[in-house]
């Protein structure tokens, strides 16, 4: 799938050179926005500014600002430095973000200027930091300040990484986060995609729902910018409050959305969407976490007009399959749709525990080559090895660690994580499963599933459940549910009623806080 375009940030320029006055970017809460022409403009003087801090070609530096006009110029400026950006979340402790920027061997970093302290408290006497602010991104409704990092001791020397564009911190087994590294050619891969498989035009006006450090906002920033459409942020406190955005998305008239399912949920339950117009809205991309059919259900009869496309792929792959459902929903569907065939630029491969390939219609674990896959974890050999499986031709897989199945029809269907699969009572038990059962309750707003371990009795299943307003919490009653819709062996041994349950900077069901729940 050639492209003429060889940088993510070349997008920016030619879209600069084609359409300068269009409107590039719109902060709907701060009320700023900018032209391509301004854009274009304002990211260069922040290059140059790296450039004078000593930043050179394959330099890594960090991204510690809320979403807005300023953080998306600042991760732009890194990329036409010829640098590769290192986006954090603002709302995490700044431990874990000094972590990160020192993992990864930051030669600056641009924070918001109220978070400077906070982070500078996070180095010790290893490293010699030189803040300066950037007083030309004033006038777009946030502070920033450009942090030199200079190792006392010289500097780490890390292998280069041809043409590294951005580095994504994952959680890790570690407790430690990994960063996903992905290469301008990687980024691109799924760009061009998703933009020929798609369709877009500089009329467009897309959300950008997702923080910048979640994968999905590869293709809220990087798809509008390659067809000169109009990007509407939408920050951390906003894309939290259904009852603010949903007029938000009216009357800017976003025609693509991009969220997570749980998103979408909020939108339905508590954004009041009859009270606007929403014809404007064409396509509505979904991804990150199973969208529950009585759910999506509800919001195609509010939105019943747009094209709808469940997006599937770690962050180590970007997108690598998709569905397009269809344009009505048959009363008879209960299980979620697929997750499609593979991406056009793609391949995948389904093997079982032995690594041999599996038969279509059989359950395997989704392995995936091609464009779109990631150049590997940073300064992390031996896990980036582990990742893949290399067959007899050489060729390297990512392994998903997510089960699937192959349907002739459909694509891949979803049948959960390889490690949320636990053996009770000698049957193995698909956690998804039983999450999947769950919110066929008419009264469950939210389901999640997790395995504890027990002296006696091995493995306890724990059900935590959100009610819909009005509805029964009724031990009894949902124990009666799951044995109605459930094998026996998977129905929960205990279930906990929360008024929601918690969630990850990434809006997707926090698991780790559910285990410190009692």
């Amino acid at each position: 799938m050639a492209d003429p375009t060889p940088t993510l940030h070349q997008l920016l320029v030619e879209s600069a050179h084609r359409l300068p006055d269009q409107t590039a970017v719109v902060d709907p809460e701060r009320n700023k926005h900018i032209s391509y022409a301004d854009f274009d403009a304002l990211t260069t003087q922040i290059q140059e500014h790296l450039r004078d801090a000593g930043v050179v070609s394959g330099d890594r530096v960090g991204v510690y600002v809320p979403k807005s006009i300023g953080s998306i110029s600042a991760i732009f400026g890194i990329l036409k430095a010829d640098a590769a950006y290192i986006p954090v979340d603002p709302t995490a402790p700044a431990s874990r973000n000094a972590f990160i920027f020192q993992d990864c061997t930051v030669r600056c970093f641009i924070v918001d200027s109220t978070l400077l302290d906070g982070i500078q408290a996070e180095f010790d006497d290893t490293y010699t930091l030189e803040a300066s602010r950037l007083e030309f991104a004033d006038s777009y409704g946030i502070e920033l300040s450009m942090v030199k990092v200079t190792l006392n001791n010289g500097d780490v020397q890390n292998p280069p990484v041809e043409n590294l564009a951005y580095i994504l911190y994952t959680s890790g087994s570690t407790g430690k986060p990994k960063g996903v590294m992905h290469t301008h050619e990687s980024g691109l891969s799924f760009v061009n995609w998703c933009a020929e498989t798609v369709g877009f035009s500089e009329k467009d006006t897309f959300s950008s729902h997702a923080p910048f450090h979640f994968d999905l906002s590869i293709l809220d920033i990087y798809v509008p910018i390659k067809h000169g459409s109009t990007l509407v942020l939408i920050g951390e406190s906003l894309g939290k409050q259904p009852a603010r955005l949903a007029p938000v998305i009216a009357e800017h008239e976003i025609t693509v959305w991009y969220s997570t399912p749980s998103i979408l949920r909020l939108l339905v339950e508590y954004g009041e969407l009859d009270n606007h117009d929403y014809s404007q809205v064409r396509v509505v991309f979904f991804a990150g976490e199973v969208f529950p059919i009585k759910h999506l259900r509800a919001l195609k009869e509010k939105w019943p007009h747009p094209r709808y496309l469940n997006l599937y792929g770690p962050t180590e792959t970007n997108v690598c399959t998709y569905y397009e459902l269809p344009s009505e929903i048959p009363d008879s569907q209960v299980d979620p749709f697929p997750i499609g065939p593979v991406c056009e630029n793609d391949k995948a491969l389904v093997l079982n525990g032995d690594s041999t390939a599996v038969e279509k219609g059989e359950e395997g674990e989704l392995l995936i080559t091609g464009g779109s896959v990631m150049h590997g974890y940073w300064n992390l050999p031996e896990r980036s090895a582990e990742a893949y499986f290399v067959d007899d031709e050489g060729v390297k897989w990512y392994r998903t660690g997510d089960v699937v199945k192959e349907s002739p029809e459909d694509g891949f269907i979803f049948v959960g994580r390889r490690d949320r699969m636990v053996k009770r009572r000698g049957y193995r038990v698909e956690l998804g499963e039983i999450e999947a059962a769950l919110y066929r309750h008419p009264d469950v707003k939210e389901a999640a599933v997790i395995a504890i371990p027990h002296e006696e009795k091995g493995i306890l299943v724990k059900a935590f459940l959100s009610i819909a307003e009005g509805g029964s919490k009724s031990l009894i009653a949902m124990k009666k549910f799951c044995s109605e819709n459930l094998p026996l062996y998977m129905v929960p041994d205990n279930f906990s009623f929360q008024p929601a349950l918690p969630k990850t900077s990434t809006d997707k069901i926090n698991y780790q806080a559910l285990k410190t729940i009692d």
